[in-house]
């Protein structure tokens, strides 16, 4: 359930995780390589993010990105040759 604070409406790190059908640990590696927002520390401990920010980190969960095929050096790892 969403916290209230000042009349701004905050998600916990918990609840995006479940929402979004992702591991803490990816939400915490996000953050660290600054693919997603931050969030801010409420009450000393608990993460928690705007709903600009979980619209944020959901933008980046559901992205859509092209498959590279594999480079014609790669091929060689599939077909035994160099």
């Amino acid at each position: 359930m969403p916290v209230l604070i000042e009349d701004v409406r905050y998600f916990t790190a918990v609840e995006i995780t479940k929402e979004l059908g992702i591991s803490r640990t990816t939400l915490w590696r996000w953050r660290s390589d600054g693919k997603i927002p931050l969030g801010r520390l409420y009450r000393g401990g608990t993460v928690v993010f705007t709903g600009e920010e979980f619209d944020a980190v959901r933008a980046f969960a559901n992205r859509l990105e092209p498959v590279q095929g594999p480079s014609r050096d790669q091929m060689h790892l599939f077909n035994g040759t160099k």
